[in-house]
């Protein structure tokens, strides 16, 4: 592999199944450092397995995975937990731990790591509530937060570990114009700030405001990377569905076994 193409993330004809079902085959990805990309595709069609995939959390059946030219496939758990060190990710509900505080829900991977005193990991989830304009709630619980607040104080976890790549899976879903727009910002600032980013979503405005890349996947490939505008002129059946349903789509995809994948 050149040199060039060994620095990012990289997917490599990996293919994936489960239950008998293929929701990979062959498909190729590359996160470039400083590029910020969606994947976009319709429901079902293995999104979320990409991140899974990449995080180490499945194995793929064949293929490849690298970051930085190591390969995860080959890497023990001790070695994943390092890899995974340089990746967070918002989980599309937040996937705050209700139990805790909004402080110790930003903390918490600092604090599993062990490395910082309790004093130094409460400065850590400080600036970063800071960031997102939430250090107000430190003291509060998940339950005490609107939805679009869950969803700053997990970009906020996301960031306590300064790591270099952030996931979003699906980050503005359930939020209201305003929620929408503050996570888009937030997102842009990231950017602003070197972080490389990967988003999984629907939401075409948010895709479109924080995105200088696009991959779309159809029938477990990439059939599609490449800026807003190549992909607005594409001759791509499926990409013109995706943009412009037409009364031939109705319940076209409505009965795919899950769509949480």
């Amino acid at each position: 592999m050149p040199e060039e193409t060994q620095h990012g993330i990289r997917m490599d004809r990996v293919c994936y199944s489960i239950g008998g079902r293929t929701i990979l085959r062959d498909f190729d990805l590359w996160l470039e450092p400083g590029v910020n990309r969606t994947i976009l595709g319709v429901s079902g069609v293995g999104k979320t397995t990409i991140l899974k995939l990449i995080l180490g959390l499945l194995r793929p059946d064949s293929g490849d995975i690298t970051i930085d030219g190591a390969s995860i496939c080959a890497m023990g758990e001790r070695e994943l937990i390092t890899a995974r060190k340089r990746i967070s990710i918002v989980f599309q509900g937040g996937a705050l731990f209700d139990s805790m505080t909004v402080g110790e829900n930003v903390g918490y991977r600092l604090l599993e790591e062990g490395v910082l005193s309790e004093e130094e990991i409460e400065r850590v989830a400080l600036e970063k509530l800071g960031f997102v304009g939430l250090e107000q709630a430190i003291d509060l619980y998940p339950a005490e937060l609107s939805g679009g607040m869950k969803k700053r104080v997990a970009i906020a976890r996301a960031l306590a570990a300064d790591p270099e790549y952030i996931f979003f899976d699906e980050p503005t879903t359930g939020l209201d114009p305003i929620g929408v727009y503050n996570i888009q910002q937030l997102m842009l600032r990231l950017q602003h700030e070197g972080k490389t980013t990967l988003m999984v979503t629907h939401d075409m405005p948010t895709a479109f405001a924080v995105s200088n890349r696009f991959s779309f996947i159809h029938d477990g490939r990439l059939v599609f990377e490449g800026t807003r505008q190549e992909m607005e002129a594409v001759p791509c059946a499926e990409i013109a569905e995706f943009f412009s349903p037409t009364p031939v789509s109705l319940f076209k995809y409505a009965n795919r076994q899950d769509n949480n994948i």
